[in-house]
């Protein structure tokens, strides 16, 4: 094969001469407009018809992503393709996808499954300078210019290439002329606010809309002599409009927008050509109006082909330009194939090198595809400890340097963390709990972590966790918890109220643990718990304390905690204890027990249909005496015809087949979140003495419910219903499992 730049050599040479021919320079500049930017794709395709050269390029938002990529060699079909096939909307959402986390950090996505960013360090709250990081949009925009290499100046692209943001200290316009397209491409379109502001030469920068969104100036300074701009800004609504806080708001954007887009037209000459296709009353955030915008961008440059086409060139010459581009291309075109012969780390977090290697699973001598890349680098960023991570690659003549760079979260180390549930029954139990933790992080070199939680509600808590990874790949960890929980054991006959204890425990723990794969544990541990039961009706309280060890498994990939459609999830707990119960059974209640849990829930989906089956066994083996450590059964898709906890036993056998059926996204078009149509066939018991645990025994039912996964957790309403005559209608919201 021949060498890249010998390839580029002799195309160059042969195409010099028709490119050497006297002709006006064009410039090409290109507005921003959100989803709009599909007009900037119709005008391109105008200029190739018509054999018109594009010696400049310069963009602002939408257009630095339009322009970028012409600029890199994409042909405008080969942009309309990308542009119109990838999915804009996943660039708007930086959550971790729950299967992606680490088994710890599942647990605690759905006890904290409110997503607050919320952090406290040096005596001050911080939160992050935009409500998204950016994270998806980087991925997106990365599968759009392919793994190219960080240039030393965008001239060396085919076409010379300008990005145009906005200095958020002084307001002035950065024009990026280097580094990362995709970081330019992605500071330029950096909405204030909305997204984390970007960092270039020193300076933070965010969308390049509000000091300069049609950057005729930069072109020419770039040396064009003919400039060709395309506007697609917002129009101003009108006074009925504007009703809302967020309406005024965008209505003050689009000022901005305009009065930059204004005084840039002031600097178009008589030979300069405005395009100006009709999309101003078109959304810049609805993706679903490409089509459209790219419609009205035909029809504004096929009213202004009369004056392009004296900008045209004769075929041989629109050959040898292309050529040319070609040969300009040809290089990072071809260091895409070659093998990575390191990996540098621009690491501005606490975590180690080791890990992060580890967790990248690229190693040198492989040749990277955008998946691999894709995959390593949001299984780094599922680790949840930054705000961003990118790539970037240095191409030598050995090979590609691949650099990963993280950077921690800029509202950390120390961190708020906030759960919410809330569920009625619409008869007589309603149950809120409100969970808020301060999380201190990087406490020891490996990431230990220091949890204190407080929960309010119908259950009380107030505990202490120290978690401290024992090497620097965090497969080691020990764990020590203390704790203080205080809640109503309501106990029932079928479905109605029987007898309230409240129960006040002292609880602590110590362990030593293996993540054996990510998403699985192994911990081994010493448990003890101290404390008591009291009613009004009782004379006094009743004491309980045990002590002993414990041995926990679990498992788990599912992909949501309430309404999974693929993954497993597997739990086995087993206690060995000596009890001191209360005595209310017997004389003696002193007794050594061994207590044993499972549960698993695994799910499966074909299409918008999803199959979820549940299983949970417990038991106690305790010779004499009443245990305080029991099973609970009752509530949503945990036999739903009885309300939340209603049967109670240290004995229980439960199972349930679960359809699932995704109306909202085969149906209705919803896209943000999913609504699901459930159905359940449900069977258990719980007993109280284990030589009656019978099968004969259990109790079958079902429901049909409504569901959905939101942004706080998921949320349902539903029915439920048993065969020994007992039904209930329940709502919930928040985590529920």
């Amino acid at each position: 094969m021949m060498k890249p730049f010998l390839f580029s050599l002799l195309l160059a040479s042969l195409s010099a001469p028709a490119l050497s021919e006297e002709r006006p320079k064009i410039g090409l500049a290109l507005s921003g407009g959100g989803a709009k930017g599909a007009a900037h794709i119709a005008v391109l395709k105008a200029l190739e018809a018509e054999h018109i050269p594009v010696d400049y390029i310069a963009g602002t938002s939408i257009g630095a992503y339009v322009g970028g990529m012409y600029a890199l060699g994409y042909s405008a079909e080969e942009i309309e393709e990308i542009m119109m096939g990838s999915n804009w909307n996943a660039g708007y959402s930086d959550t971790i996808p729950r299967a992606a986390l680490s088994y710890r950090g599942k647990q605690q996505r759905d006890r904290f499954n409110i997503p607050i960013n919320i952090g406290y360090s040096d005596k001050e709250v911080k939160v992050p300078n935009g409500l998204l990081r950016g994270q998806s949009m980087s991925i997106l925009l990365q599968h759009s210019t392919d793994l190219v290499h960080k240039f030393e100046h965008f001239d060396e692209l085919p076409i010379p290439y300008r990005a145009v943001a906005t200095d958020l200290e002084t307001s002035g316009a950065v024009v990026i002329d280097s580094g990362s397209l995709v970081d330019a491409m992605q500071a330029s379109a950096t909405v204030p606010g909305a997204l984390q502001a970007a960092q270039y030469k020193g300076r933070i920068i965010v969308d390049g809309g509000i000091a300069n969104n049609m950057p005729v100036d930069v072109v020419k300074a770039m040396g064009a002599d003919i400039v060709i701009a395309v506007d697609i800004g917002s129009s101003l609504v009108k006074r009925d409009q504007l009703e809302s806080t967020v309406a005024v708001l965008n209505q003050l954007s689009t000022m901005l927008t305009n009065a930059s887009t204004e005084r840039q037209k002031q600097l178009l000459t008589e030979q300069d050509i405005l395009i100006r296709p009709e999309v101003g009353e078109l959304s810049t955030t609805d993706f679903a109006i490409m089509p459209e915008a790219y419609r009205l961008g035909e029809v504004a440059v096929t009213e202004q082909l009369g004056r392009l086409k004296q900008l045209a060139v004769t075929p041989e010459q629109y050959t040898a330009y292309q050529a040319h581009k070609d040969a300009a291309s040809i290089g990072w075109l071809y260091n895409l194939s070659r093998p990575v012969v390191a990996i540098r780390f621009d690491n501005n977090s606490k975590v180690s090198e080791k890990l992060l290697a580890e967790t990248l699973g690229i190693e040198p001598g492989e040749v990277v595809d955008k998946a691999k890349l894709e995959k390593g680098i949001n299984s780094v960023y599922a680790l949840d400890k930054f705000e961003r991570v990118n790539a970037e690659f240095v191409d030598t003549e050995e090979g590609r340097i691949l650099i990963l760079q993280t950077r921690a979260k800029s509202w950390g180390p120390n961190y708020f963390q906030l759960g919410f549930s809330w569920e009625d029954d619409l008869a007589l139990h309603t149950a809120v709990a409100l969970d808020l933790a301060y999380t201190m992080t990087d406490i020891t070199a490996y990431g230990g972590e220091w949890r204190n939680e407080l929960r309010l509600g119908y259950e009380k808590l107030l505990s202490s966790e120290l978690y401290v990874p024992l090497d620097s790949d965090q497969n080691y960890f020990t764990r020590a918890e203390v704790g203080y929980e205080k809640k109503d054991w309501t106990l029932y006959e079928g479905n109605n109220f029987f007898l309230e204890l409240n129960q006040v425990k002292y609880h602590a723990e110590m362990g030593i643990g293996f993540n054996y794969v990510k998403e699985g544990l192994v911990e081994l541990g010493l448990v003890g718990d101290t404390g008591y039961l009291e009613n009004a009706i009782l004379d006094g309280r009743a004491d309980f304390s045990s002590y002993g060890a414990y041995l926990k498994f679990g498992f788990d990939d599912l992909d949501s905690i309430s309404f999974p459609t693929s993954g497993n999830r597997v739990t086995v707990n087993m206690y060995y204890r000596r009890e001191h119960s209360p005595e209310i059974f017997g004389e003696d209640p002193s007794d050594t027990s061994f207590q044993i849990t499972a549960d698993w829930r695994g799910a499966l989906s074909v299409g918008n249909h999803a199959f979820v089956g549940k299983a949970s066994l417990a038991t106690v083996d305790k010779e004499r005496g009443f245990s305080v450590n029991v099973s609970e059964l009752g509530g949503f898709l945990n036999l739903s015809g009885y309300h939340r906890n209603a049967l109670v036993g240290p004995h229980k056998v439960f199972g349930a087949f679960i359809y699932q059926y995704d109306l909202g996204r085969d149906v209705l078009g919803m896209t943000d979140y999913p609504l699901y149509l459930g159905a359940s066939l449900e069977a258990g018991n719980v007993w109280s003495i284990r030589d009656s645990v019978s099968l004969n025994d259990l109790i079958y039912g079902g429901s049909l419910y409504l569901g959905t996964d939101t942004a706080i957790g998921p949320a349902a309403i539903g029915y439920g219903w048993t065969d020994d005559g007992e039904n209930t209608v329940f709502l919930f919201l928040g985590k529920n499992w």
